[in-house]
């Protein structure tokens, strides 16, 4: 059995053993069939597209995880097979940056994950000027006067998502591989701006804030991918949870560790209400039965995260509820037929967004896994 990273029964240690053993040997297989190819929704338990054929599918935001999955399973086990698929789609991001005006906020997300994982576990220096270039990008796109880095591109100056909580990690790398802290200085402007204006008081949070560009006053805050203005996007909570227990983790302030607790709080508040998995909303109609098994995964990372700075009785209660959300995605949405790809299946988009609801998606499966990778102490930190 594993060495574990954290505390727990003896029935879930044998779970996180087991279900490692199984993850490495889909993604194993799933490797072996689309290899540099890089994935986004399974359709039917087959990857039929690949977000590498056109330029413009090339800048879409979820191309890092399929990366990040082999980084993570190459930082496992050492197998060869997974640096080289992995190196394969890093090579074809490249492509991506000459796609400028297509790139947004989100360039955290595809390179922290493909060319800062390299660096990280192989040294690579090809890799650490990608990430390099990604952060000088993300930097690009602060907003001094209102201290908030803009999400998407159009007349959208002053729109800011809370996603943008799991880009900033590139800025606080960025801030430590060079020495310079303006890096720094612009993520923690940036969480922030988020925290007061995103985060409400009861730990719910908007999907979208919208700043006067001019001087960051709040203006208002439209539904985004939840189903209204004031509602609850889960997966918008699970970014919250995650984002600010990054950003104390880079930053040691507690502000942001206090943040992440009361939207986690708020998010364990709601799945227990429904067997410790996510609706697509928390404030969606009672009739609507739509779920997103993302928000679970992500917002168990982002309790791991938020165990690592606790100790005593309440880390282990953030273990514990860390492991209900797993088993819970386990025991309700996950395909383990080798054959098939995508492992969590029931995951969505946004709420109004038929086509992509209740489907596998790789970043639903990059964050089971780095997640069951935590809990056994063999995950490495691409964030």
């Amino acid at each position: 059995m594993l060495q574990l990273a954290y505390e727990m029964s003896d029935e879930d240690a044998r779970w996180v053993d087991d279900t490692l053993a199984k993850l490495i040997e889909r993604f194993g297989a799933e490797r072996d069939r689309i290899g540099g190819k890089i994935p986004y929704i399974a359709e039917d338990g087959t990857y039929k597209k690949d977000m590498a054929a056109t330029p413009e599918d090339l800048i879409w935001w979820t191309n890092g995880f399929w990366p990040g999955i082999l980084w993570q399973c190459y930082g496992a086990t050492q197998d060869e097979k997974f640096l080289q698929a992995a190196r394969e789609v890093e090579d074809k991001l490249d492509g991506a940056f000459d796609r400028y005006t297509g790139l947004h906020h989100d360039v955290g997300f595809m390179w922290l994950l493909s060319a800062v994982a390299d660096y990280r576990l192989t040294g690579n220096e090809r890799s650490q000027a990608r990430g390099l270039h990604a952060a000088h990008l993300l930097a690009g796109r602060y907003n001094p006067r209102g201290k908030f880095i803009r999400s998407w591109n159009r007349d959208r100056a002053g729109w800011v998502i809370v996603d943008s909580m799991m880009n900033i990690p590139l800025l606080y790398w960025a801030s430590d591989t060079l020495g310079d802290p303006r890096f720094t200085y612009v993520a923690e402007d940036h969480a922030d701006t988020v925290m007061n204006n995103t985060v409400r008081g009861d730990g719910s949070c908007n999907h979208i804030i919208v700043l006067d560009p001019h001087n960051g006053d709040l203006l208002e805050t439209p539904a985004g991918q939840g189903c209204a203005s004031g509602s609850s996007w889960s997966r918008g909570q699970a970014w919250a949870v995650y984002g600010f227990a990054l950003s104390y983790r880079h930053t040691g302030e507690q502000r942001y560790l206090d943040t992440a607790k009361r939207v986690a709080n708020y998010f364990t508040s709601q799945v227990s209400l429904t067997g410790n998995v996510a609706k697509l909303d928390f404030r969606q109609p009672a009739d609507v039965d739509w779920w997103d098994a993302l928000a679970g995964c992500i917002a168990a990372c982002g309790m791991l995260e938020i165990a690592r700075a606790c100790e005593g009785t309440e880390r282990d209660e953030w273990v514990t509820w860390a492991i209900k959300l797993l088993r819970a995605t386990d025991e309700r949405f996950c395909d383990w037929n080798i054959e098939h790809d995508g492992v969590v299946t029931m995951c969505s988009g946004a709420y109004f967004s038929e086509k992509d609801r209740h489907v596998p998606m790789v970043y639903g499966d990059y964050y089971f896994l780095e997640a069951v990778l935590r809990l056994a102490g063999k995950d490495t930190l691409l964030w």
